[in-house]
């Protein structure tokens, strides 16, 4: 399985697993384990996986870090664990701090098993930063932020790479939170910034402190969401296949085509093994087939054309999901990865779900 399949499989169980996750034992082992799997790594081979990895501290003896990552005998990555919803508070980082200045692992990981916060030494070598480059929280997962955790897996590590865009990354979060609370609510240099364009020969006085506060925050939102929806626009215009009349092609996994123009790409199958990862909450994967078209991939339970589950539109510049209503009425929900569809399981279980009654 890639680790797309993986971590979608991962965050499908969630639910499940949480209430029931009451010391850190039960996190790593239910959670933090197969979060390290998904990565590539052999989490029973204690050349690639350390658990309990000694990182002495000065005089102070037998200081251990949950798991460290090894590559060529080097520690690439260090986890430190806490109990699943605990929160990871400055104490919790203070202590993966220590662990971090005696290794020589450039990436450190604090996690609970949901939310995970990856830290490196941007500003001071050796010396990890008190911010992270990134986060990723498992319950509502980011399709830019697994994009990013995905090169740390195994055959994909390049930590050269990694930390060439650790700091854009880091600072690129930083920005958005600014934004964030900015947008929802926006502090007095802020809104004195657009009335200074806005009316640039005025003095900015408490009245008009009042008037641009709001008109501010309702600014932004307008503006965010006029181009939301001039993207949403755009890229149905310039989609110029329709979901009628599309011929489906059977081109089962592993069989050839019978026509020369249709190509099952990678990102396809990709997309098809997460949607088998979901349907498995409901049936056996093995049942979930897809046929391929030159337009689309269809996902069918049983391989019956009369159940499908979902469309992969794939083959232009603008990617889609496209699934179904109870009366199989297609809508087409753009995302920008493979990693988009779990976003959208409960889409796909739903209609899953009127088959296997």
């Amino acid at each position: 399985m890639s680790f797309d399949e993986k971590i979608a499989a991962l965050i499908q169980r969630l639910p499940k697993l949480t209430d029931h996750l009451q010391t850190e034992e039960a996190t790593k082992n239910a959670l933090v384990m197969p979060f390290i799997a998904a990565l590539g790594y052999d989490v029973f081979n204690p050349k690639e996986v350390v658990p309990e990895f000694t990182a002495d501290i000065g005089t102070k003896r037998g200081e251990k870090v949950d798991y460290a990552i090894m590559r060529d005998g080097e520690t690439i990555i260090l986890f430190e664990c806490k109990k699943a919803n605990s929160d990871l508070s400055q104490e919790c980082m203070s202590q993966l701090y220590r662990y971090f200045s005696v290794t020589k692992a450039r990436i450190a990981i604090l996690t609970n098993g949901i939310q995970y916060k990856f830290f490196s030494d941007l500003e001071e070598t050796n010396r990890m930063d008190n911010k992270p480059f990134l986060e990723l929280d498992l319950s509502n997962p980011k399709s830019n932020a697994l994009f990013e955790v995905k090169k740390m897996a195994k055959e994909d590590f390049d930590l050269d790479r990694m930390l060439s865009t650790a700091s854009e990354l880091k600072y690129t979060s930083e920005i958005k939170k600014v934004i964030q609370i900015q947008s929802e609510s926006p502090d007095e240099e802020f809104v004195r910034f657009f009335f200074q364009r806005v009316i640039p020969s005025s003095r900015f006085t408490s009245t008009y402190r009042e008037l641009f506060t709001p008109l501010v925050a309702k600014a932004f939102h307008q503006f965010l969401s006029d181009k939301v929806s001039d993207r949403l626009r755009y890229a149905l215009e310039n989609e110029n296949v329709t979901t009628e009349n599309v011929p489906e092609v059977a081109s089962e996994s592993g069989q050839e085509s019978t026509r020369n123009d249709i190509v099952t790409t990678d990102e396809e199958l990709d997309g098809w093994n997460i949607v088998r990862a979901i349907c498995a909450k409901k049936v056996v994967p093995s049942r979930i087939m897809h046929r391929d078209t030159k337009s689309y991939m269809g996902i069918l339970l049983d391989d019956n054309n009369r159940k499908p589950i979902c469309r992969l539109w794939f083959n232009s510049k603008n990617k889609y999901l496209g699934v179904f209503d109870v009366n199989k009425v297609e809508t087409r929900i753009p995302i920008e990865s493979t990693v988009d569809i779990y976003q959208h399981a409960d889409k796909i279980l739903e209609i899953l779900t009127t088959y296997i009654k």
